[in-house]
């Protein structure tokens, strides 16, 4: 997005200038007056024009800032006008290498660059970890006392565990594994959306957008508690959008290709067991990939484990006993290449400033071609298997019904369809479906 010919609005006297990065201050979230917009007076939260228009400039909170994809996001909000609190965990931000990418942003902001003109006064840094609902309180007043409203809550905070069920339970270690992975995509962010629904209620209007993965479709083997989370998340999202539909709140989930959010975030490896090695497997596993991507920078080489030239080389031989895991819990940030980034996070970038603010967006979006592709053959596979099991659904109606009988008789064309009638969306299945609904 560009900002056109948007003037560019002024700097805020110093007396009322704040800091981009300020510690929390605590204040109650639920007593944050709807007031007008300090940056932008023009942006009203009154009843005659509560919303911000898709083209004006909207104001963003962001759960998590520091990854590569927030920090290019925020530099796109920022060009086209648009205010950014932009939320980070205290131990990310100070780790160098982690908030690097976000104190050169802050620089860029405060460097007096004529194409960077007024850019300091429309971000806000907030110190948030999200694990607790009285410091997602704070953030969420905190960005309204600077912006005096959210427009939208995008929750983006990532990290991925990746061990197998059994490797994640071996000991109490890889036991909190499982429970911060929850920790983190799930409960950090249901936090934030509970700390920013008042707000959004008295606004009576609001985006709240989820930025998870196709992992919400589709689950993969040595990720199945970053799977589990995400469906949770996803779940609560869905249960949400109905609840705040009243209010003139959407809520959208967006989801990228699971690496993307792998590749720019955290990951954690939990100790290997060696009847899992991918020596046994047809292809790559997870495991495999991940570090193969690691290993391609020295800084982040993953460690050899000294006893993996002595594993077993057939299942039957494995003298581990069963649970045993071999090597220690290691975390990486992986480190790409600038353009390598660029690639991976543009098509993500691209739909998150499409989508947010839209009067009418998607419940949710699949992001590039073959993430959709994945999804669209995943929902086909669930659909044939319901097709081959429909009665045994239909068998368990104590009455026949209208639906009992369209339900067969759908199954019934479907079987007997050929190829050729099959691309015929007037007598497929599908279209009967839709049609009813």
């Amino acid at each position: 997005m560009s900002s056109g010919n948007r003037p560019v609005p002024p700097p805020k006297p110093a007396s009322q200038r704040y800091s981009l990065l300020n510690p929390n201050r605590q204040t109650d979230v639920t007593t944050a007056p709807v007031r007008q917009n300090p940056v932008f007076p023009s942006i009203m939260a009154d009843q005659e024009s509560p919303t911000a228009t898709h083209n004006s400039p909207r104001t963003w909170l962001l759960t998590a800032s520091l990854s590569p994809l927030a920090v290019r996001l925020i530099r796109q909000l920022l060009s086209h006008g648009d205010c950014v609190a932009a939320c980070f965990p205290p131990l990310e931000i100070e780790h160098e290498e982690r908030s690097a990418e976000f104190r050169e942003l802050i620089n860029e902001c405060t460097s007096g660059r004529k194409d960077r003109e007024g850019w300091k006064d429309r971000i806000r840094g907030i110190r948030c970890d999200g694990r607790t609902m009285s410091g997602c309180g704070a953030a969420v007043a905190e960005a309204v006392d600077v912006f005096g409203r959210i427009d939208i809550l995008l929750c983006c905070r990532s990290e991925a565990v990746v061990g197998t069920v059994e490797e994640l339970s071996t000991n109490l270690a890889t036991q909190s594994l499982a429970r911060d992975q929850f920790e983190t995509l799930f409960f950090s962010q249901v936090n934030f959306i509970k700390a920013a629904l008042p707000q959004l209620r008295a606004q009576h209007t609001g985006h709240i957008m989820v930025l998870t993965s196709t992992g919400g479709h589709i689950g993969t083997p040595h990720m199945s508690m970053y799977t589990a989370a995400t469906w949770a998340l996803e779940g609560f999202c869905d249960s949400l959008a109905y609840e705040v539909a009243p209010f003139n709140i959407k809520v959208t989930i967006v989801q990228p290709n699971k690496e993307i959010q792998s590749l720019t975030n955290r990951i954690a490896f939990a100790p290997q067991i060696p009847a899992y090695a991918s020596s046994f497997a047809e292809a790559p596993s997870v495991r495999e990939m991940l570090t193969t991507v690691l290993n391609s920078h020295p800084d982040t080489a993953v460690p050899v484990n000294p006893e993996s030239d002595n594993a077993a080389t057939s299942p039957d031989s494995i003298s581990l006993e069963p649970g045993e895991a071999v090597g220690e819990i290691f975390y990486r940030y992986p480190k790409l290449p600038p353009s390598s980034i660029d690639k991976l996070v543009n098509e993500t970038i691209y739909a998150l400033t499409a989508i947010g603010g839209h009067e009418n967006p998607p419940s949710r979006h699949i992001v590039g071609t073959e993430g959709a592709l994945a999804v669209k053959e995943k929902l086909k596979t669930v659909t044939e298997e319901m097709e081959d099991f429909v009665e045994a659904s239909l068998a368990v109606d104590i009455f026949e019904s209208e639906l009992t009988e369209e339900a067969r008789d759908d199954r019934n064309r479907g079987a007997s369809q050929t190829p050729a009638a099959s691309q015929t969306p007037a007598t497929g299945p599908s279209t009967t479906a839709s049609t009813n609904t």
